[in-house]
């Protein structure tokens, strides 16, 4: 649990308190309060960078959106720009989503399965099984990624409107609540609707196959223990 709320209050409890605290304990300005807060998620996501050996791409989008947005907010000196660019991220991975939907290869399958499966080998081959002979599954598993998919752009368009009609003032932390009203909405829509129906689906086709497995020694025992003895013939 730890380690799953860490990257979250790096990225949005550590910035908010930096935002607050620069601007109304220091004085600084919106957009120099916004600009500083932005540096510990930056830096986070460089180290993420550096310590793999491969280059994770939602990383690296991630950065990009908010070195380019930090650098546009900064020459033209508008707050609002600054905190719009904030959903860029989220509605640049809520279309790759949908995307992946429509083109079979749901994007949220990297994250579901090992929930799912629970890394177990059985459990991992049921998946596979189902993945590749039931519909229900199917269709279960893509909409698990277009609920997600859904839920990033509507979080998107709702802070792009925010940014525009709010004070910035506010908008800093709610922008941060809606953020994590989406990601919560988006796990129990897609867990309880999705997931959990999945899950059951690979336990009882695991549990089907230990059975058919269990059937076949038995059977395969049982055949050795009735095999016919040679007769012996006297010379």
């Amino acid at each position: 649990m730890a380690q799953s709320l860490l990257p979250l209050v790096l990225d949005v409890g550590i910035p908010l308190a930096s935002y607050y605290l620069l601007s109304d304990g220091f004085g600084l300005s919106e957009v120099a309060a916004l600009g500083w807060s932005s540096v510990v998620p930056a830096l986070r996501t460089v180290w993420a960078l550096v310590r793999r050996t491969g280059v994770n791409g939602l990383a690296l989008l991630i950065l990009v959106v908010n070195v380019v947005g930090l650098a546009m907010s900064t020459m033209t000196g508008d707050p609002r720009l600054m905190l719009a660019k904030d959903s860029g991220v989220s509605s640049v991975v809520g279309i790759a989503v949908i995307v992946s939907v429509f083109m079979g290869k749901p994007l949220m399958t990297a994250g579901l399965k090992p929930f799912v499966t629970k890394g177990t080998a059985a459990r991992s081959a049921a998946w596979d099984r189902l993945a590749a002979g039931s519909a229900p599954f199917r269709r279960a598993e893509r909409r698990f990624s277009l609920i997600w998919g859904t839920v990033l752009l509507v979080e998107c368009v709702a802070r792009v409107i925010g940014a525009y009609t709010v004070p910035v003032h506010t908008m800093v932390w709610l922008g941060s609540v809606l953020m994590v009203a989406a990601i919560l909405l988006a796990m129990v829509v897609a867990g309880g609707s999705c997931a959990e129906p999945m899950e059951k689906m690979v336990r009882t086709e695991a549990a089907a196959e230990a059975e058919r497995a269990a059937g076949d020694r038995v059977g395969a025992a049982g055949a050795a223990g009735t095999a016919p003895v040679p007769a012996v013939t006297g010379s």
